[in-house]
């Protein structure tokens, strides 16, 4: 007797089961961090992450003062004084007095702390670009779109 087909086998499920928001939230959030670190692993030229903050801060708004930086980075004003006085050690970044309140002095980036920050760029485009190469066309195009995703859910934050 020949034998009986089967029937089609059911539909397996999907292979990752839909994720609820919390859950995503936790994968995105260790997925970026962990990100965040292997980049600021590649920064070189011995700076600290604090010191890039303050630096891609000063560069982005202009100059500021210690006080104006403490609110911006979110750290007490010891922490900053410290910081920013060893970006100045290292020709980093300029204090001048404010012409308003010359008690005050305004912290201003440097050509040479323009161009530290170009560097630490520069090797971390090159590291992930480099990572980017090795996915397939579709893992890429799903990065691109996570991209875009992700900025306007910071834009919908701010």
């Amino acid at each position: 007797m020949s034998p009986v087909p089967s029937e089609p086998a059911a539909a397996s499920p999907p292979a990752s089961p839909v994720e609820t928001d919390a859950e995503l939230a936790a994968r995105l959030r260790l997925a970026v961090m962990r990100l965040a670190r292997v980049l600021r692993s590649q920064a070189g030229d011995d700076v600290t992450a604090s010191q890039l903050s303050v630096l891609s801060t000063l560069e982005r708004r202009g100059d500021a003062t210690l006080g104006e930086l403490s609110g911006i980075e979110r750290v007490k004003p010891p922490t900053m004084t410290r910081v920013v006085a060893s970006l100045e050690e290292l020709g980093l970044v300029s204090r001048t007095p404010d012409p308003v309140d010359r008690r005050v002095a305004r912290v201003a980036i440097t050509a040479a702390g323009r161009a530290l920050l170009q560097r630490s760029r520069t090797r971390k485009d090159a590291y992930l670009a480099a990572r980017l190469r090795a996915l397939d066309a579709g893992d890429r195009a799903t990065l691109a779109g996570a991209a875009d995703a992700l900025e306007r859910l910071l834009l919908e934050g701010a």
